[in-house]
This record gives structure tokens, sequence and C-alpha cells, in this order.
């Protein structure tokens, strides 16, 4: 059975009320939500939390019903222990507790927006759950497969976490937790291109949930599924395709932008993709979260 339970008002995001929702398989999410509407589901990455939707959001609430989630392991949600295997921060499981939550808010189908580990995370459910969403927008990925299959030099050093957070426990852990706020600032700053888009009240909030030793190993794992568990799933579903029509943005001075054909890449994946750069690093909706917001609602209107 399914909980919800209110924690009042969103301090960040104006007209958001919070609830922590357990779910039928035990895990409790962190959910923000706000508005009235058809559901839209937003799904944020690494090293964020529900608040890199802040931008955004208000203006999305006055036509939609928006549901803001903390993945499993981050923000405020439950950071449940991991295993040999690496499957509790599998995609698959990530993917199935939004199939869960979904259920738990009332809702047969939503559109569903996933960015970095969150868009991830999506093409599981889009692959796992088709019949939960009704269109799906990706911010700057191409497939996890063809990321770690085409890698080189320059994305290796660009991309260093990919490789640095899949080494074994408690190497990663402990090399981050010795300065946390180092790591992040230099993720942050890294992957951003345009200075200001993270204001210090921001940042001092994801801080606040990578200070726990739980998402940091959690982080980790969510890494170490990617490169084991996962890509044995999605080797398994290399004939699946995701139904629903697919947005593809991203930023055109990151490194997906600047190394991949994006587009191209998710031709195989899904049969409906249309896609868009937009200028700026790795996070458009805290970037240019205008021009991101106009190609959002654009899509929106033209498939729901």
């Amino acid at each position: 059975m399914s909980e919800i339970t209110p924690q009042g008002d969103s301090p960040f995001i104006e007209g958001f009320t919070l609830s922590d929702v357990r779910l039928a398989n035990g895990i409790t999410l962190r959910v923000a939500m706000g508005g009235e509407g058809p559901p839209l589901l937003l799904l944020h990455g690494h090293p964020q939390n529900h608040l890199a939707w802040r931008k955004i959001a208000p203006q999305l609430a006055q036509k939609y019903r928006v549901i803001l989630p903390d993945l499993r392991g981050y923000g405020d949600s439950d950071k449940p222990p991991s295993d040999e295997t690496h499957r509790p921060y599998s995609k698959r499981v990530m993917a199935d507790d939004i199939s869960l939550l979904i259920e738990a808010l009332g809702w047969e189908r939503v559109a569903f927006v996933g960015h970095d580990r969150g868009a991830r995370v999506g093409h599981r459910l889009a692959l796992d759950h088709p019949e939960k969403l009704s269109c799906c927008v990706f911010v700057d990925i191409a497939p996890t497969a063809t990321m770690y299959a085409l890698t080189d030099k320059t994305f290796a050093t660009r991309y260093f976490w990919w490789f640095f957070l899949i080494q074994p426990y408690p190497l990663p852990e402990t090399m981050i937790g010795h300065d946390p706020a180092l790591f992040l600032r230099k993720h942050i700053d890294g992957q951003l291109k345009t200075p200001g888009a993270t204001s210090d009240e921001i940042f001092n909030d994801y801080l606040r949930c990578y200070q726990n030793k739980a998402m940091i190993h959690a982080v980790c794992e969510d890494y170490r599924a990617a490169a084991t568990i996962d890509l044995d799933d999605d080797a398994q579903d290399s004939d699946k395709r995701i139904e629903s029509p697919l947005l593809l943005l991203w930023g055109e001075k990151g490194t997906v932008g600047q190394l991949y054909n994006v587009v191209d890449t998710w031709q195989d994946k899904a049969r409906h993709v249309q896609g868009q750069a937009l200028p700026c690093g790795h996070s458009p909706h805290e970037e240019v979260p205008e021009l991101f917001l106009s190609q959002l609602q654009c899509f929106l209107d033209s498939v729901l």
C-alpha cells in the first residue's frame, strides 16, 4: 500500500508543496507537487535534486499538475542498501519506483521529462512501463551503452566521474567524503556553462544532500549499475523501442552536444524522435530556462 505524508510548502518553489510518498515496494520518495491539469513528471539528474526544475516548474504549474520527485538515493528520498550486483540502483529498479509513484498519485499516464540520470531512468521506464507514458523528453544525454561504446580520451577526460564513481567501494566514497563541497562545486561548474545558473542558496541545498554519506554511496551505486547491470538489461532489450513521442534537448556547449549527433544516437532506440540544441551547457532548464520552456511547451502542445 502507498502512503502520502505532507511535509509542508516548498521553501524554494513557489506554489509547490512537499510530500513523502511511500510506495508499494517500501521505498519513500520526497516529491514536490504543484498546479492543476494533466500530469507532468520531471526527474532530475546527478548531482542535483528536484530543485533543478525550480526555474520552470511554476510556469508549467499554470497548465499541468507538476510532479517533481527526488530519485531514490538522491535528495531527501530513501537511500536503501545496495548489493554486489548493484541491482537496487539499476535504472530498471529506479524506473519501477517512478511507475509505482505514478500509481500512488492516482494517475494512469504522465508526460515525462528527465535530465541526466533522470533521463536514463526515463529510458528504462519507457521500455518497461510504456503504458505509463504519453510522451518523453530527455535532456542532454545520449544512450548509456552508446556513450560507453564510443569512449575515447576526450570523453573519459570530460566525464571522468563515469569511471571514477564506478571504482569499488570504498575508494570513491572515501575520497568524495573528504571534501563533498569541492567535488560538488567542481562538478557543477564544469558541467554548466552559464555563470550564476546555480545560486549559492540552491548549491547549498544540493550540498546539504551531498554531505550525506548514504547519498554519496547511492550515487556511486547508481553509476556502478550503469556500467554493469544496466548495460546487461539494455543488451537484452536491444530490440525494444520507445513507442511514445520523444523530444531530445541538449546544450550545444556541453560534452554530449559536442561529441555526439544526439538525434542520431536515439534513432534505433525510439520510433518518433526529434531534437534541438540550446545555447548552454549540461543543464538547459537551469541555464536557459525561458528557451527550454518554450521548446518543451511547443512539444507538449503538439503531442498531448
